[in-house]
């Protein structure tokens, strides 16, 4: 299965199992995570495979990299949304500021899975484009400012190239 194929039926799946306040969502939730999970890593394997041997059948290692950027924001924001799905499937709402708690909950929960829609639908644009067509940039959240500045790149030398990494 190419790489477009994949996200579509991730995709496919996803609006057929949608994400709901109850544990049938928490479940589907779950799993999304998985394929998310699972896709991105093999976007990263193609990436390195496309720059080593290369492969006609796929798109570009820059369009293999950007898309598990995508598709790795997809992940994030689906695990922050199981953390508001198991509020809601656990918790009572017996009284209004119980009620009043659940509509945070469940707000939060939406903009954690629009947002993942959005990094995915941004994914299946990269994958869909023409092999001509410019890259659009990867849209990173800008830096924290608490994490303060980058790191400087340290050049390759005997003591700090690749394989000292490992």
């Amino acid at each position: 299965m190419l790489p477009r194929q994949a996200v579509d039926a991730v995709t496919a799946d996803m609006n057929e199992h949608p994400a709901t306040p109850d544990p049938n969502g928490l479940f589907h939730t779950t799993r999304h995570t998985a394929l998310l999970s699972h896709l991105t890593a093999q976007l990263a394997a193609a990436v390195e495979y496309q720059l080593t041997v290369g492969s006609p059948d796929l798109p570009p290692a820059t369009t293999l990299s950007r898309t598990a950027v995508h598709l790795g924001r997809a992940v994030a924001h689906h695990a922050q949304a199981l953390d508001e799905l198991l509020l809601l499937a656990t918790s009572p709402r017996s009284t209004l500021q119980e009620q009043v708690s659940a509509l945070d909950q469940q707000r939060s929960l939406r903009v954690h899975l629009t947002n993942a829609h959005a990094a995915l639908t941004e994914a299946r644009i990269l994958l869909h484009a023409p092999p001509s067509a410019p890259l659009p940039p990867a849209h990173l959240p800008p830096r924290s400012p608490a994490l303060g500045p980058a790191a400087p790149a340290v050049p390759a030398g005997p003591s700090n190239g690749p394989a000292s990494r490992w």
